[in-house]
């Protein structure tokens, strides 16, 4: 009797895993906004400003709740005008953006939810007398009644956020402050104060996907979102299309667009260092925020305790989401195995994308491109035992400017439980008719243990042929047992 009840309950969690597993596949990418709050240290290094720009071409993508202007490493001022110029700039586009797709906010309410920090870096600014404009402001946001995860992303120090946790902590009791921490994501670009090892060491539950450490010991050389353009400068890597990155192509596809574009600066040491915390949150059908080891334009990150690094302010004491590598194939035909390929492996997609957006800022929707909507003839989620043939199929996939349309399937073995690399050719999984809007692969059986069980994360690319190339995505994963 005993053992048959144990089957049962293995039985039911199977199935409840799977089922979970299932949804959170079918709402990878599902339409509902997420919410973000932005912490920047905008005014010293110019790509803040450029991020931002960026974040204006997506903001119908995510809800905004908070800019959130805090101290940056050099005066220790604060410059909230600096967002301000930005948005008033989107404020003179926003009814062309809003000609392409929906749901752009107005200016004002923009301007409405521009805050600041105090003026103090570090933790001098946390505790007692620290409260501010902007931690207050975070607070109400994560209060909001709202079932919806507040993302808060750091561009720069996140001391504001350490107020915020500070003051709740300090004035409610331990189930309330749990509620509260559990509301929270986090995507730092790397420790900018000593707040950020003060917020993971006291607050152990926070979601935060990092790359511990400062510049001055080296820790953005190592970190994963210098991949967003930083090839010559902090991070020195290869393989990736630095043309794309350059101050003479974002001339030419951003700065010579319009009132939005006039205002995006030229960078002094990379491209937009920030702009991988926000690029994670953008509904692409490839992004699942939720979980950041299934990788995204934002990049791919595991939960672990990283062992502790020279350029590190202190030890970690927890699981994070930091550092891990993808096996890629650059741009010089040679293969990449590297934390910096997570990011950079997407990049002439999220490149054109951002050019495309800021076409759609001067242009009417007849003169510019706009993406293709990916459509799959099965579920998502398929369970498989090996040796099965799998058929996949998007032939209802369409573009809305009547371009025709190219198909890339191609198996994401980092993402997935199930190693499938064949080391002889470097192919991840051979997928008959990979290029086509019909394709097929048989699960091969793994030497691996355990013996050709886990997940395999197959990725559909479709690219429209208009100009700028434009790119969406499905994620199927197959559940082999």
């Amino acid at each position: 009797m005993t053992y048959r009840m144990n089957l049962l309950r293995l039985a039911i969690l199977k199935f409840v895993f799977l089922a979970m597993l299932c949804f959170a596949v079918t709402t990878a990418s599902a339409t509902e906004k997420p919410r973000l709050v932005v912490l920047t240290d905008i005014g010293g290094d110019p790509d803040d400003q450029m991020s931002m720009v960026r974040l204006m071409t997506y903001a119908n993508h995510v809800d905004i709740e908070g800019l959130i202007a805090t101290p940056n490493a050099g005066p220790k001022k604060i410059y909230p005008e600096y967002i301000e110029k930005i948005v008033s700039a989107y404020g003179q586009v926003r009814p062309n953006l809003e000609l392409h797709e929906p749901g752009f906010p107005t200016e004002q309410y923009l301007l409405d939810r521009i805050s600041h920090g105090v003026p103090i870096d570090d933790m001098e600014g946390v505790g007692e007398g620290n409260d501010s404009p902007g931690s207050e402001l975070l607070i109400r946001v994560v209060d909001k009644e709202d079932d919806r995860p507040v993302w808060v992303t750091v561009w720069g120090g996140p001391n504001v956020l350490a107020q915020a946790l500070w003051k709740v902590r300090e004035t409610r009791t331990p189930a309330e402050l749990a509620k509260f921490v559990a509301k929270l994501r986090v995507y730092a670009i790397s420790d900018q104060d000593n707040s950020g090892p003060w917020i993971r060491k006291e607050f152990p539950e926070l979601f935060y996907i990092v790359t511990p450490g400062v510049n001055a010991g080296g820790g953005f050389h190592h970190a994963t979102w210098i991949a967003i353009g930083g090839d010559k400068f902090h991070g020195r890597f290869d393989g990736a299309d630095f043309d794309l990155v350059t101050n003479e192509w974002l001339d030419r596809n951003i700065r010579d667009k319009g009132p939005l574009g006039a205002v995006y600066p030229h960078w002094e040491y990379m491209m937009e260092g920030d702009t991988p915390s926000f690029l994670y949150l953008i509904n692409n059908g490839l992004n699942s925020p939720e979980h950041p080891n299934w990788g995204g334009w934002g990049g791919r990150y595991e939960l672990y305790t990283p062992k502790t690094e020279k350029w590190f302010l202190e030890p970690e004491t927890r699981p994070i989401w930091t550092n891990v590598q993808d096996e890629v194939l650059g741009k010089d035909g040679e293969w990449h195995t590297t934390n910096h390929a997570t990011i950079w492996r997407w990049r002439e997609a999220y490149q054109n994308d951002f050019s495309a957006r800021m076409d759609w800022t001067i242009l009417p929707y007849e003169e510019a491109n706009h993406p293709p909507i990916v459509k799959l003839d099965h579920p998502a989620y398929i369970e498989a035992k090996p040796g099965e043939r799998i058929e996949l199929s998007a032939t209802n996939s369409s573009d809305p400017d009547g371009d025709a349309l190219s198909f890339e399937w191609f198996c994401y073995e980092e993402a997935g439980t199930r190693a499938m690399s064949n080391s002889r050719t470097g192919v991840k999984h051979e997928i008959y008719g990979f290029d086509q809007p019909q394709a097929r692969l048989t699960v091969k059986t793994s030497r691996v243990m355990p013996p050709g069980k886990g997940t395999m994360h197959i990725i559909l690319a479709v690219t429209d042929h208009g100009t700028p190339r434009l790119t969406r995505y499905q994620r199927i994963i197959i559940n082999v047992n």
